[in-house]
């Protein structure tokens, strides 16, 4: 890979935690712009997704990788006013406080776009800044339920709710924070004003679930799977498709039969989904199997778990890990986002820092400010010290920290 990073020169700081904002800066950082995390000891959770090494969990390095960091206490007045010096130098800020939270502590987007006309600020949250529900505490799985997943699922499932493995809410959210922040990049290139944008993770998943369609036309059909697993030589093995097609694609290329051609509906398709099981496991070597299943033009697949999952040959041809610094003399992995620019750059930029690893570096080119400046603001509690790792606290505190009100949780 190689060329230009797109976003060289834009500026950002991050003042958000966990994944449905960082993953927006990491996603910005890896092409090209310069991401400035904004963060106190103990606040960011991913930091406890996991074991810890050299200083940071896995999950936290792959949302902050190549960023910067400095830590600044927004709960006094002096590392506001901070902040917002650092906002006038800034392209786009990204938040996901409770709703309300910015604007008690003095930089909201009232006060930042005061010193900052261009400013793109993207504020995410559960179910946006205004509404009955703002307020609510909103995690993935929260909204995952409200936004009918978790139900759809069970029904299709037979079987009670249960959550995704997977914080599918905040990295969908994520995505559209970064086409949001994009378009509105472009706008302020061409208007010359900023934009506040208001982004709710239950809006996010509602635009991107391809069946809400079903309840806004007030249809309720009974969801068909479109994939179904069977046992296969070597293990099991999914098959993806329709029942009508993935029968229609077998019988003409191989010769199923129909055991019962008169049956109809759920009696039809269960008839033909024994008769499929049983030519799958009659195979007695997996490479014939998806040969033939390949020659029927029908898509199937590994039932990759984490242990296995890089194995997968896209994962190693295409080099989807790469590697950054562990910042202990060694290297750790991170998947790379998939922008893949025929004249372009989009790579992770180096490992993730330690809170106010970058305080006095940041202060000095953004700013202008030297050290003994450094050193006062640390003074005054607006800055707080550089943590080294062995100093930060294997898990959250059960408070946050008096720097933040509770609604920073």
């Amino acid at each position: 890979m190689g060329g230009l990073f797109p976003l060289e020169g834009v500026r950002v700081l991050d003042l958000s935690r966990a994944i449905s904002g960082p993953f927006v800066g990491r996603l910005l950082c890896d092409l090209g712009a310069e991401v400035v995390k904004v963060e106190v000891a103990g606040t960011d959770i991913t930091q406890v997704f996991g074991p810890r090494s050299h200083g940071h969990s896995g999950l936290y390095v792959q949302q902050n990788a190549g960023k910067r960091n400095i830590s600044v206490d927004l709960g006094t007045e002096a590392g506001a006013a901070l902040l917002r010096e650092l906002v006038a130098e800034a392209d786009v800020v990204i938040e996901n406080f409770r709703p309300g939270t910015v604007d008690r502590l003095g930089v909201g987007w009232a006060a930042l776009s005061g010193v900052n006309p261009r400013l793109v600020m993207l504020a995410v949250s559960g179910f946006g800044q205004w509404g009955p529900e703002s307020r609510r505490q909103a995690y993935a799985p929260v909204v995952h339920a409200e936004a009918g997943l978790l139900g759809r699922q069970a029904e299709v499932d037979g079987r009670a709710p249960n959550d995704v493995v997977m914080a599918l809410a905040d990295s969908v959210t994520s995505l559209h924070g970064m086409v949001a922040v994009l378009a509105a990049l472009r706008l302020a290139e061409r208007t010359g004003m900023g934009q506040y944008l208001d982004l709710s993770m239950f809006e996010s998943m509602l635009a991107t679930d391809d069946y809400t369609h079903y309840s806004l036309e007030g249809t309720y059909p009974v969801f068909p799977a479109t994939g179904s697993v069977f046992d296969a030589p070597g293990g099991p093995i999914l098959i993806s498709a329709d029942p009508k097609y993935l029968w229609f694609r077998l019988s003409a290329k191989h010769g199923l039969t129909d055991p019962h051609p008169a049956a109809t509906g759920p009696d039809k398709i269960a008839a033909r989904a024994r008769v499929i099981s049983a030519w799958v496991a009659g195979f007695a070597e997996r490479s014939a199997l998806v040969e033939a299943l390949e020659e029927a033009g029908v898509a199937w697949a590994e039932i990759r778990t984490p242990a296995t999952l890089m194995d997968s040959p896209t994962v190693i041809a295409r080099e989807v890990v790469a590697q950054v610094d562990d910042r202990d003399g060694g290297t750790r992995p991170v998947i790379r986002m998939p922008y893949r620019f025929s004249a372009g750059a989009c790579e992770p930029r180096g490992g993730a820092a330690f809170v106010g690893e970058h305080n006095a570096d940041v202060l000095r080119e953004w700013l202008g400010l030297d050290a003994t400046r450094v050193v006062e603001l640390e003074r005054a509690g607006a800055l707080l010290p550089a943590q080294p790792p062995e100093q930060l606290p294997a898990r959250p505190p059960a408070q946050p920290p008096a720097q933040l009100p509770e609604e920073a949780r």
